[in-house]
């Protein structure tokens, strides 16, 4: 279910990026926002902590924050970026890196040691399992 309301403002515009994960623009501002019962089982505790928390998502600032969710959805394949005539093969990439090496250098340093990714594969696994 999509937010009805974002710390931002009124929503304009909102796209899924991947279920329960919300991509929201308001007049002045926006970010990325996650329903905050499934959040744990899609992203690192590293990114999570990148966030802030409002009304059930955690919610990840347009300017700076959001660029740590688009790294952890590619990492996972469950995001890719885009090629089109405003961003050249490996340009998208290069930006979301150098966004979140500037802005979040603790969570580029979990990420470069393998933390980010492997805590969440194993929490998949722990639900996979817990449904069978």
């Amino acid at each position: 279910m999509q937010p009805l309301f974002s710390p931002w403002g009124e929503i304009q515009h909102c796209r899924v990026l991947y279920p329960h994960v919300f991509s929201v623009d308001t007049a002045s501002h926006g970010g990325i926002m996650v329903n905050a019962r499934v959040a744990t089982s899609i992203f690192s505790r590293e990114a999570l902590q990148c966030a802030f928390r409002e009304g059930g998502y955690y919610c990840f600032e347009e300017d700076c924050a959001a660029t740590v969710v688009i790294r952890e959805l590619m990492d996972r394949n469950l995001f890719t970026a885009p090629v089109n005539d405003y961003w050249k093969p490996g340009q998208y990439e290069k930006c979301i890196n150098d966004s979140v090496q500037r802005y979040y250098p603790a969570y580029w340093t979990a990420r470069e040691n393998g933390q980010t990714i492997s805590e969440v594969h194993t929490k998949q696994k722990q639900m996979k399992e817990r449904e069978r």
